[in-house]
Parts: C-alpha cells; structure tokens; sequence
C-alpha cells in the first residue's frame, strides 16, 4: 500500500520499479508543472481534486471534506500502459486514466488553503512521475446538485504510455498477471469496485473487465493447485 512516509521519501527513479529514466519527470519539470497549473488557476475558490481510481481508497493527501461528485465529458479507462507500481516492463498491466467523452462518478476532495502548495507537491510526485496525465481544471457536479472547481487528470493521448486499444478482452489477461513494488494489478481493480460499490457507484467499464480478470485469475489457481496436487516427476 502507498503511504504519505513512502511517497515522501520516495526515490522516482527506483521506488516504483524500473523506469527509464528519459521518461521520469524531473523534481524541477514537476514544480514547473504545478506552478502553470495553478497560474490556470480559474478563481480564488477552494482547489477540489477529484478521485476516480486509487485516490477514492488511498488518497493520501490531506482533505478538509470529501464528497461524492460527478465529472462530465470524461469516462474512466484503462488506457495507460503500466510498467511500474503494479507491473514492469516484462509484464506492463494497465492503469485507469479519463478519456474524453460520457461522465464519470468518484469523490471530490476539499484541499485546506493553509497546507495546499504541500499537499499538490505530494500529489504531483504521485500522479506526474513520467507526466502521463493532464491536469485539468473542471467542473464537478457534487451530490447536491451544487458545482465546484476542480482538477482531473486526464490521459495525455500523446503520451508514449498511452494504449488506445481499451477492450476488456485485450487488457483482462494484462490485468490479471501483472504486479510489482505496490502489489498486484488485480488488486488495484478490485479495490476500485469495493470502494464504487461502497458509494453506491456503477460505471459500466468495470463490470465485464473485473468478471473477466476474476475468471483468469480463478483459472491461474486451479493450474496451481493442480500441479501442487500433481505426481512429483
């Protein structure tokens, strides 16, 4: 499990696994990245991160309020070819990214004013280590009808980690083998559809990709468990 000691401490280049190094932001191209995003700032109101994969379970960073909330013209995909984290580059997974087009439903997280450059640096290390994503200033829709401002990433499409191809049939099989230094690929769908459930969340790209990856991972351990029970040759 990702911690706030670990991320905070963490070395880029190795904490992850390994990562060519032309791809790693740099801790000055990652400040850099953060001081334009906030000059895009579009008003003085409290900064909202919204949450739709690990940051909904595991968000690290301090929030004064969390809400449930809707982000329009973006859906959840498994569109980012993962070779760190969760996977490497022998057996990359996936990681969950928005791409344009249909809605999306996760958590709004209030950021305190008072403590806000520190908790966007520690983001910034978490989300943009190769600058995969596209921090965007949007407006959510939270449970009450009420709108906010605040920051999605989004998949940068020209990025050399994206993957295009999103079909459950191509990236269950990816899913379901790949692991690293922060455990397994299955793992990280599987809290994802906890923590949707928990909420009372459906999202339609989830349902066949976590029965398919269950169905191989439910077939992996009856090939183990048959050559544990097999005859010892």
């Amino acid at each position: 499990m990702l911690t706030r000691d670990f991320l905070q401490k963490a070395d880029c280049k190795t904490a992850f696994g390994i990562i060519e190094e032309a791809l790693l932001l740099t801790p000055e191209q990652r400040r850099a990245s953060l001081q334009s995003t906030l000059e895009r700032r579009p008003d003085n109101s409290p900064v909202w991160i919204f949450g739709y994969g690990s940051l909904m379970w595991n968000p690290i960073f301090e929030a004064e309020e969390v809400r449930p909330a809707t982000l329009s013209g973006w859906h959840r995909a498994f569109c980012l070819r993962l070779i760190a984290g969760r996977g490497t580059v022998a057996q990359p997974g996936r990681m969950l990214a928005l791409k344009e087009g249909g809605q999306t439903t996760g958590l709004a997280f209030r950021l305190p004013e008072d403590r806000l450059h520190e908790e966007l640096e520690l983001l910034w290390k978490r989300e943009m280590l190769t600058g995969c994503y596209l921090p965007t200033w949007s407006e959510l829709t939270l449970e009450n009808d009420e709108k906010v401002t605040a920051l999605a990433f989004v998949m940068d499409s020209q990025h050399p980690f994206f993957e295009a191809d999103t079909r459950s049939q191509i990236i269950a099989p990816l899913i379901a083998c790949a692991s690293g230094p922060l455990g397994t690929n299955a793992q990280y769908l599987f809290a994802l559809e906890q923590e949707l459930n928990n909420y009372g969340m459906h999202d339609e790209c989830m349902v066949e990709l976590v029965h398919q990856v269950r169905q191989l991972l439910r077939g992996k351990s009856a090939i183990n468990q048959n050559l544990f029970d097999g005859p010892p040759f």
